[in-house]
């Protein structure tokens, strides 16, 4: 029972509910806890499937005594007798802490890597890029227009000149504005782990969906950012912009294309800069976002026949 739970579970969050969130308004309407969202679903398909993967190989080794054995685990509350059973899982804990430091490892790798190419790409462009002070941004010299950043510790905004001729000051700022709101809302770590999500487990629904949605819920969050400078006009307008002037066959500059303005889901984002504004925040998607990398633990102590 336990393992048919398990697997439910791993069908849901890795399957059924990614087609089901991928394009949500309401999640578009409250972008950073919908990356957070897909994240935590991201992190609860990894639980269970670590669960899953432990309780296949050793099918009889647990004893499952309810929720109030797992309470056991953190408080004391006791049993009805000298007959109850020894707390239940206790050694599962061990599995999700090995298999939570190789996953914390894999994702470190992954960020040095990128840590290293954005290193390479800053120098490049510290060499080959005119400081513009206007704009406190790097100017390339390449006929595509493009506005992107490299964030970091040592963050930069970079506007091709292509960009500066296209774009008239208000579309300009607009363009600029979105991009620090990458830089201040620090995206690039939220694209980390759902970047390595869909390395190890590509062709997953839970894997494709999510490391697109995420980096276009970023896309909307550094949108949102913009808008406490520019109106949505102006911004539906640089966005259209770039990405109509973002002809195939003449090159990008290297690195540009993950943070870069007008390179995820336009078309979605102007349609949602043309809605107005959803309302307030209600901090149940953060409490449910919370709570689902701890369900598969929970489905495990659930008592069964």
């Amino acid at each position: 029972m336990t393992l048919a739970l398990l697997c439910l579970h791993l069908v849901v969050t890795g399957v059924l509910l990614p087609r089901r969130l991928a394009g949500s308004a309401r999640i578009q309407a409250r972008p950073v806890a919908g990356a957070a969202l897909w994240l935590a679903l991201m992190a609860s398909f990894t639980v269970g499937l670590l669960l899953t993967a432990h309780h296949a190989a050793e099918p009889f080794a647990h004893r499952p005594a309810g929720l109030l054995g797992l309470l056991r685990l953190f408080g004391p509350v006791r049993g009805p007798g000298p007959g109850v059973p020894a707390l239940p899982h206790t050694h599962d804990w061990w599995l999700l802490a090995v298999g939570g430091a190789l996953l914390a490892a894999l994702v470190t790798a992954v960020g040095l890597r990128t840590g290293r190419a954005r290193r390479r790409h800053r120098a490049m462009l510290d060499l080959v890029a005119a400081r513009d002070r206007r704009w406190d941004a790097l100017v390339l010299e390449h006929p595509r227009p493009a506005v992107y950043c490299l964030p970091g510790r040592r963050a930069r905004v970079v506007l091709s000149r292509g960009a500066l001729r296209l774009l008239d000051e208000r579309r300009l700022a607009a363009a600029v504005a979105h991009e620090r709101g990458h830089i201040r809302g620090r995206h690039h770590l939220f694209r980390l782990p759902a970047d390595t999500f869909a390395l190890l487990l590509g062709p997953l629904p839970l894997a494709r969906l999510g490391r697109s949605e995420v980096a276009l819920l970023l896309e909307m969050a550094a949108d949102d950012a913009a808008l406490a400078q520019v109106s949505r006009s102006e911004l539906a307008s640089a966005l259209c912009a770039l990405a109509t002037a973002d002809t195939p066959g003449r090159g990008a500059p290297a690195g540009g294309g993950p943070l870069d303005a007008a390179s995820t889901g336009v078309l979605t984002r102007v349609r949602r800069l043309a809605r107005p504004s959803s309302g307030r925040r209600r901090p149940v998607w953060g409490l449910g976002a919370a709570a689902l990398p701890l369900l598969p633990y929970l489905l495990v102590c659930a008592p069964h026949p």
